[in-house]
């Protein structure tokens, strides 16, 4: 269930000339999103989410104000390392960040056991009256929750390299940056300088 609370902190990237990249900066953008993660958000929802039946232009500043407690909690997860360059002079206050997490996800209610007489217990949320741009909220909101609270928080990193802005998940100890790219970029960085004088 995390999935959807990463995929929209990924959603701030390094746009590949040293600046920064926002996803959902517009709403096409929004949609796009949406679209390619109606699947996660049903899974955490615990019902199907039909991507169209939220308006973009509407939801875009509320996915983005969501997504910035994300980031800024990711933020505080990985302290006392820096937090990603894209946070570091965004981050709410831990307090306000958390407020506006629980509130996204309460919309989503509480949750119920569902056990079909032919298949596995699995966990739905009661609230699948609510309209489906609180719902998508709340699923950003809940994932983001269920991974700061869980095992793996303590797995996120943010990313050292020059121009990443990325948060990841350490899949081993000796892993220091988000990808091999930004790995290698940072010893290229390194090698440069050191030979430059």
């Amino acid at each position: 269930m995390a999935a959807v609370a990463f995929e929209v902190a990924a959603t701030i990237r390094h746009d590949g000339r040293g600046g920064v990249l926002d996803e959902l900066e517009s709403a096409t953008g929004v949609a796009t999103w949406i679209e390619r993660n109606a699947a996660g958000v049903a899974e955490v929802i615990g019902q199907p989410f039909a991507p169209g039946s939220v308006d973009p232009e509407e939801i875009g500043p509320r996915v983005r104000e969501v997504r910035r407690a994300v980031r800024s909690l990711f933020a505080r997860a990985v302290s006392p390392a820096p937090p990603s360059r894209a946070d570091a002079t965004r981050l709410l206050d831990p307090a306000i960040a958390v407020a506006r997490l629980n509130k996204a996800a309460a919309v989503l209610g509480s949750r119920r056991l569902d056990w079909p007489d032919d298949g596995e217990p699995v966990v739905r949320w009661a609230g699948s009256g609510k309209p489906a741009a609180d719902l998508l909220l709340g699923a950003i909101g809940r994932s983001a929750i269920d991974f700061l609270t869980g095992p793996d928080r303590a797995r996120l990193r943010a990313c050292p390299a020059a121009r990443c802005v990325k948060y990841f998940l350490q899949e081993d100890p000796r892993q220091t940056w988000c990808s091999p790219t930004c790995g290698n970029r940072e010893r290229v960085n390194r090698h440069y300088h050191r030979n430059r004088t």
